[in-house]
């Protein structure tokens, strides 16, 4: 009671001091003089508006960002409290895992509706993934913004990426991989496919003697290797190291096992084989190959529906033919939480069958046409005249593609030969470029008689020398060959002996009377110094200039100055002359089988373009190409008298400025008109093998009998028997003790060092 009086008291006392404090007023302020009326009207009081921008433009940049794969631009619109709690690094890895584990095609969104306050908003939208595997997936979402400094930014959440997200869940794609469609011949013979293998290896050193050649016959029959090949490769080897044979499929050598067991020194190892090359590959230029998915390239496979863990088509077939090879895969997308078990599917595909390829060529001619040009580093393209179908084609030194299969134990030990200075994973047939020679008069033939500077009966004199340029003489080929030199020639006998001083004259002329580019744009028409558009190998254009002045005309005009051609290139021009002037596109896939075994495509003929020139002189060149193999006087004609085909061709041995040999080159066609053979054209190019007519003219024989005989007949100048060269190996001189027939990698540290 006592404490109440004292608050009441209190209080009165701090009202009465109020009032007391208080100021009177001056009666003159509470005086308010009326308003004198003007014409000037009073102000519109003012009143502070702020208008609130529209927060679906925010979300639309924010969503269009997020379809363009632009993370970074979409992190710069978070609000700050995202930007604070969320990192850079988590937000772009949190989208791109998620498009790669749905291997997200394409992104589309529409905004559905807006609700507005004054600093907050929601955005509703839909948002639709357009996946490889997992289909089509469609998302309703909503966007949470505020503003900041008058924009709408984004407050964002793991389930922005999709609402499943949440409480760190993620997308994992089960991806099951349907077997790798098989590459076949045109006759239906596996050629790359997948099986269990064995890869064979021997230590020279370890086999007595006096076993090496039945050992050696015994790997020729697995291996398909001539006895020859594996004789050298066992004799260039370090004796006492292992030495890889080559790969044998599971049934051949189970078949055949019993024949090595008792033999010292030989090495059998299983592997699976992911990929298996027909011995090591027939046509392995033109069918490729297949490697792991690198790391770099991962996530954009990934993307495209693979696993990192799959090999895929780099080179060839393989790789022209990845999506028929491939299959479709089949998949589940899974929602997973953090511990990573499974919340709930979201979608299933089954896998399906992938296709087969057929190639154009027939395996045994392929497999005779490697051995053809063995031991050489050269090309060799044969194409079906009138068609442009690829019947074969070689680049040799060829390699073991099965080498490049890591499962392989040959692997570890051959994997250098893929890689030495002979460059033997490098298609000559398609990229090399080199320049053409005399083989290019054929071509400067064309342009004379067609823009009429010539006619096919006008003569030259063919002398050991050409002197028509001011201080620069130029001489024949039968200067260096020290013969007689040609003499008066007509156009005609001057492509048969190959006459340089008449190709000369024809380079000049042209240059001078009818232009820089006459000469170059007669070799642009026959489809030099661009692609041929095989489509399904890798290939280079070569190149075809311009002459800047009347020597590089002169130069050209024998197939020389800065012309490069590839084998291809000159086998599609000579089959043009040989059929009467179409240029096809040539082509190595003969079909695309369905897992049912329906064609789902198949080789058709594809005429590109014509040759600029008449069917009569057409007419005049393909009878001088025949007097180069017929005439006794022609260039090549020593080669073929014992052959019985009408063949029509031109020698050519291309100076390569290296000071090593010219390169050979020789290319031709036939013309029997046989129902069951069609008629072929072919290049055969060796480099720095010296004169076409010495070297690649005795192979284009053999090609010739390889294909209408079924084998080799006649002897190139070089063997002493078919696939023999004159040349034998040395033999082995010393024999070391064996070492205990065990796998290399079982041999202990000691006991290297005790054996070797």
């Amino acid at each position: 009671m006592k404490y109440k009086m004292i608050l009441i008291i209190t209080c009165l006392f701090l009202l009465t001091s109020c009032s007391l404090f208080q100021k009177e007023p001056d009666p003159a302020e509470l005086y308010t003089p009326t308003p004198v009326p003007t014409n000037t009207p009073l102000p519109e009081p003012v009143v502070m508006i702020t208008e609130v921008p529209d927060p679906t433009i925010a979300a639309e940049a924010f969503l269009k960002s997020w379809q363009d794969e632009k993370y970074y631009d979409m992190y710069d619109q978070l609000a700050r409290v995202s930007v604070d709690s969320v990192s850079v690094d988590y937000f772009r890895t949190r989208y791109n895992d998620a498009a790669v584990a749905m291997t997200l095609k394409d992104l589309s969104y529409e905004i559905t509706s807006a609700l507005t306050g004054p600093n907050s908003a929601q955005v509703a939208f839909h948002v639709t993934y357009d996946t490889v595997l997992a289909g089509t997936i469609g998302r309703d979402n909503v966007m949470n913004l505020v503003l900041e400094n008058g924009q709408w930014k984004v407050q964002w959440q793991d389930t922005l990426v999709m609402p499943e997200l949440e409480n760190g869940n993620r997308l994992v794609m089960d991806i099951q991989v349907p077997t790798r469609g098989t590459i076949y011949d045109r006759n239906g013979v596996a050629l790359a496919y997948q099986t269990r293998a064995y890869a064979l290896g021997v230590v020279p050193a370890q086999v007595q003697r006096n076993y090496w050649t039945n050992l050696i016959n015994e790997f020729s029959r697995l291996t398909g290797k001539t006895p020859q090949v594996i004789t050298e490769m066992m004799n260039r080897a370090e004796p006492t190291q292992y030495l890889a044979i080559g790969e044998v499929t599971a049934d051949t050598m189970e078949a055949r096992y019993s024949y090595l067991y008792d033999y010292d020194g030989v090495y059998v190892t299983e592997y699976n084989a992911g990929r298996y090359y027909t011995e090591g590959g027939i046509g392995v230029h033109m069918i490729g190959y297949v490697l792991p998915i690198s790391a770099e390239e991962a996530e954009d496979m990934q993307r495209q529906g693979y696993r990192v863990d799959e090999r895929i088509g780099s080179l060839g077939i393989e790789a022209w033919g990845q999506e028929y090879l491939a299959g479709k895969r089949g998949a589940s997308l899974y929602i997973v939480d953090a511990e990573g078990n499974t919340i709930e599917r979201l979608s299933r595909t089954e896998a399906e069958a992938s296709y087969s390829i057929y190639t154009t060529y027939d395996e045994q001619f392929e497999y005779d046409l490697q051995r053809a040009v063995n031991g050489l580093n050269a090309a060799v393209v044969v194409l079906e005249r009138d068609t442009g179908r690829v019947l074969g084609m070689a680049s040799a030194p060829g390699f073991d593609a099965n080498l490049l299969d890591f499962n392989n134990y040959n692997s570890f030990f051959g994997g250098d030969s893929l890689y030495n200075n002979n460059r033997p994973m490098y298609n000559r047939a398609t990229q090399g470029q080199y320049p053409l020679g005399s083989v290019f008069k054929i071509i400067g033939m064309a342009a004379a008689l067609e823009t009429g500077i010539y006619e096919i009966t006008d003569t030259y004199e063919c002398g050991h020398y050409w002197n028509e340029l001011d201080g620069i003489e130029l001489h024949d080929w039968t200067l260096d060959h020290e013969v007689a030199p040609s003499g008066t020639l007509n156009l005609s006998e001057a492509l048969m002996r190959s006459c340089n001083p008449w190709f000369y004259k024809i380079g000049k002329e042209l240059y001078q009377q009818i232009g820089p580019d006459a000469l170059s744009n007669m070799a642009r028409a026959f489809g030099l110094g661009s692609l041929t558009g095989i489509g399904e190998l890798e290939e280079e254009p070569g190149n075809v200039e311009d002459p800047t002045e009347v020597f590089a005309a002169v130069q050209l005009g024998i197939g020389q100055s800065t012309l490069l051609v590839t084998p291809l290139q000159v086998a599609r021009f000579v089959a043009a002359i040989g059929n009467g002037g179409t240029l096809y596109r040539p082509q190595v896939v003969e079909q695309i089988v369905d897992a049912s075994g329906n064609v789902v495509a198949a080789f058709e003929p594809e005429a590109q373009g014509q040759l600029p020139v008449t069917p009569e002189h057409i007419k005049n060149i393909q009878d001088a190409m025949e007097t180069v193999v017929r005439n006794p006087r022609g260039t090549a004609y020593s080669s073929f008298t014992q052959t019985r085909y009408e063949i029509h061709a031109k020698t050519g041995s291309a100076s390569t400025n290296t000071g090593l040999n010219s390169n050979a080159w020789f290319a031709g066609y036939t013309n029997e008109g046989l129902a069951d053979k069609p008629d072929i054209a072919i290049a055969v190019l060796a480099e720095f093998a010296g004169e076409g007519a010495d070297i690649s003219a005795p192979i284009f024989r053999r090609v010739i009998e390889l294909y209408f005989e079924g084998q080799a007949r006649s002897l190139y100048g070089w063997e002493t028997g078919i696939y023999i060269t004159r040349t034998p190996s040395p033999t082995p001189t010393n024999t070391p003790t064996p070492r205990p027939t065990r796998a290399p990698w079982e041999i202990t540290p000691e006991e290297e060092e005790e054996y070797f």
